[in-house]
């Protein structure tokens, strides 16, 4: 299985290269964004057919990491504009603008989709042909309602995600796949704040002594399922070791350490349920971040921040804490 390569920059001799620059390692072409070498992969051509072939990936992609409800068909683009139109209730005009963002997307690959079978019969289809204006005006339009959308997790939104057909459709293939190592750089470089985080709060509190190595283990495995693509032959190992490494980590049984009585006004008493609660959303959430290989900034914020109180007051908010369905 494949390793993310990350260089320390501590010796100022050891200058890092410029962001992009590709180099051979281990016979793995690699590019280097944000302190990691990215694993990279032969763009396809740049045609009607490649960019169909790659919207539909990538909107299959937003539904499956987006809210539920939002794959709506194109056939029904009239009547969810009549729908968000018409609601004045503000939540529930954020889930009929996240559905009419859903039917814009669909609307727009149906076109490309015609487009691409004229194509096949010899029909030339120009860049300015009216239905490629049309599907373009229907992905700017979705990309512009993808504010209203939330990432399946209900945490965050994750519009920079559902700008991304947009932006397959506006620019070369090529382009496109360079912008995803950027992203991945961004991605990995917040798996890797989470589980530092993590790392650092669990290691200073006796009951989870032991714990650091399966955060690390985890960690290396998100790094490398992040890089992987699905078409990948070594996806079988990157996400199995993704998935095992995240069961042994929340597996991981705490500890009670008694304290002298000297120590106790020193250190808060941990609730040990509370740190696994903590020690699972962690696991979540690189795992929400390596799936959708896109940094989640305001739930790794507060993350962290709620590892912090944990490390303080031995307890995370109630406010944390998931309430039984």
């Amino acid at each position: 299985m494949s390793t993310v390569f990350q260089l320390e920059f501590s010796d100022p001799k050891n200058a890092p290269p410029e962001e992009g620059t590709r180099r051979m390692i281990d016979g793995q072409e690699r590019v280097f964004y944000d302190g990691y070498w990215i694993k990279t992969y032969p763009a396809p051509e740049d045609s009607l057919d490649a960019k169909k072939r790659l919207i539909e990936a990538l909107t299959r992609r937003l539904f499956n990491h987006t809210e539920h409800g939002l794959n709506i068909p194109g056939t029904r683009l009239a009547e969810a504009r009549e729908a968000y139109a018409q609601e004045t209730d503000p939540a529930k005009r954020r889930v009929k603008g996240a559905m009419l963002a859903g039917a814009l997307f669909n609307r727009a690959m149906d076109i490309f989709r015609k487009l691409v079978e004229l194509q096949g019969e010899g029909v030339e289809v120009r860049s300015d042909d009216a239905l490629m204006r049309e599907c373009g005006h229907c992905l700017l339009e979705a990309m512009d309602l993808g504010r209203f959308v939330q990432h399946r997790s209900g945490d965050e939104g994750i519009d920079e995600l559902w700008g991304e057909p947009f932006r397959a459709f506006s620019i070369p293939v090529e382009d496109f796949y360079e912008s995803r190592y950027m992203k991945i750089g961004q991605t990995l470089r917040d798996i890797d704040r989470i589980t530092k985080g993590m790392e650092r709060i669990f290691g200073a509190i006796p009951a989870f002594h032991g714990v650091e190595p399966f955060v690390s283990e985890f960690a290396a495995a998100a790094r490398v399922k992040t890089e992987t693509l699905r078409t990948d032959p070594d996806i079988f190992d990157a996400w199995a070791q993704f998935v095992t490494t995240g069961e042994q980590l929340v597996n991981f049984h705490p500890r009670s350490v008694p304290r002298p009585a000297a120590e106790r006004h020193k250190h808060p008493h941990y609730s040990l349920a509370d740190g696994q609660l903590l020690l699972r959303q962690g696991r979540d959430l690189v795992f929400y971040i390596t799936r959708a290989r896109t940094p989640m900034p305001k739930s790794t914020k507060e993350y962290l921040e709620r590892c912090e109180i944990y490390l303080e007051t031995g307890k995370i908010p109630v406010c944390a804490i998931p309430l039984p369905v």
